[in-house]
């Protein structure tokens, strides 16, 4: 889990309109909500919101406001980025305030580690999830989920009930869900009567 800060300004006006110009000002319109709050709307700088998530830990990166009256030093992440289609710039960001104390739902890729048995024995490798969805305090929140698959043989899986997950943080998808599994082989020999026929 990686630590940021991000300035923001609080903003009054909302819109199409104003959205356009913020972003011809290189400038992201955003809200901040949470529990407790009404949603305010805010601006933010945009290299200042690609420093926020720099890092492995990208959007899920624990973030400590600055500026924006009384969101002063909250601490939040991002929930929801959205970005133009085309371009790839972003257009606008849900900042959600979090409590330190309660936990939070988030998503956190999966990394793998080694290489699979399986694989070096002319197995297909498939990757069927590329994330898990956990639960864990803010200061809990891993930046990956690692999956060591040295062992990992043809026509085997490793299921979601098998990862280990750091302290403190708990999976919420099912046991059962196969992750990452090796399909027979990529290419099968050619059989000793094909050869000896082609002969």
């Amino acid at each position: 889990m990686q630590h940021k800060q991000l300035n923001i300004e609080l903003r009054s006006k909302t819109g199409k309109g104003i959205s356009r110009q913020l972003r011809m000002a290189d400038m992201v319109p955003g809200v901040v909500y949470g529990k407790g709050m009404d949603p305010m709307a805010v601006s933010i700088k945009y290299r200042e919101l690609q420093a926020a998530m720099a890092g492995e830990g990208g959007q899920n990166n624990l973030i400590t406001l600055v500026g924006g009256g009384s969101l002063d030093q909250s601490m939040a992440i991002i929930v929801d980025l959205q970005r133009d289609a085309l371009k790839g710039t972003y257009k606008h960001v849900d900042l959600h305030r979090v409590n330190m104390t309660e936990k939070l739902r988030v998503t956190v890729p999966i990394v793998l580690k080694g290489t699979a048995i399986g694989v070096k024995e002319g197995g297909l490798l498939d990757l069927a999830h590329h994330e898990l969805h956990v639960e864990c305090l803010p200061n809990n929140i891993p930046d990956h989920i690692e999956i060591d698959i040295t062992d990992l043989a043809i026509t085997h899986s490793i299921h979601v009930s098998e990862i280990q997950l750091p302290e403190g943080v708990k999976v919420l998808d099912n046991p059962k869900t196969p992750i990452v599994s090796v399909l027979g082989r990529a290419k099968e020999d050619t059989p000793a009567v094909a050869v000896a026929a082609a002969a």
